[in-house]
């Protein structure tokens, strides 16, 4: 699986948190509102995922993942979730900086290395 750009990951993420299934699909209109951007960014954005087999999108239709867009976008969506559980409970950090440095901190941390984190955050009992 090829390494996506973080803005592409984050399209991909908010679709899963949208709900978003290789079954169900989400508007165009609202991805752009969770990630506050435009419409026009939206277009942009999925059809470079389209052209790379992430998404599925009919003209001017509702969003839905491929089996490859949505085990990228759980992937991610995964580490967003256990990074932010992390910092809010086991450091303390309030919830909306801990999901704002989550969300920097998922894309750099290497597919080994979350693994190995974890495995050991799941001795926390963080999940």
């Amino acid at each position: 699986m090829e390494t996506l750009s973080m803005s592409h990951e984050d399209y991909l993420e908010a679709i899963v948190m949208l709900g978003g299934t290789t079954e169900k699909s989400v508007r165009s209109v609202d991805i752009a509102t969770k990630l506050d951007v435009s419409k026009a960014s939206v277009s942009k954005a999925l059809s470079s995922l389209r052209e790379r087999g992430y998404v599925v999108q009919p003209y001017y239709g509702d969003v839905t993942l491929t089996q490859e867009g949505f085990d990228y976008a759980s992937k991610v969506y995964e580490r967003h979730t256990l990074l932010t559980a992390f910092l809010t409970q086991a450091v303390g950090i309030k919830p909306e900086v801990a999901a704002r440095e989550a969300c920097l901190m998922e894309h750099a941390i290497s597919d080994e290395s979350f693994e190995r984190w974890k495995t050991y955050i799941k001795h926390l009992n963080l999940q």
